[in-house]
């Protein structure tokens, strides 16, 4: 798996995220990252409920207040330290985390270029 520089550390603030894509071609893998508690978190942009992607949006992952991640296809609220899904159609069940470090000022992702390498 590769390791892909995603953002610098400051552009990730806490109740916010970054939505990205790694590689090319019919089935890039797309993610986004949140900082939980001062450390950055890189999820796959995918809900476990029905496959759809989270946000209709760039960078549209968080609740307004900015302490949950959300579904906008069918509500589902996520806790962003864990990923597990706390309310809507899919209680229990949890996003997909990505590996993520930050290192000298710079957030990587770990990870294919392809969803069908996952």
């Amino acid at each position: 798996m590769k390791s892909w520089e995603i953002a610098v550390s400051d552009a990730l603030v806490e109740g916010k995220a970054i939505g990205f894509k790694l590689g090319e071609g019919e089935w890039p893998v797309k993610g986004f990252l949140v900082r939980h508690e001062g450390r950055a978190r890189a999820w796959l942009n995918s809900c476990p409920h029905a496959g759809h992607a989270l946000n209709f949006g760039p960078d549209d992952f968080m609740t307004r207040d900015g302490k949950h991640i959300r579904c906008l296809s069918h509500g589902a609220r996520f806790e962003p330290g864990t990923g597990i899904c706390i309310a809507g159609p899919c209680p229990g069940e949890r996003l997909e985390r990505l590996e993520c470090r930050e290192e000298n000022g710079t957030i990587y992702v770990t990870a294919p270029e392809s969803r069908r390498q996952l």
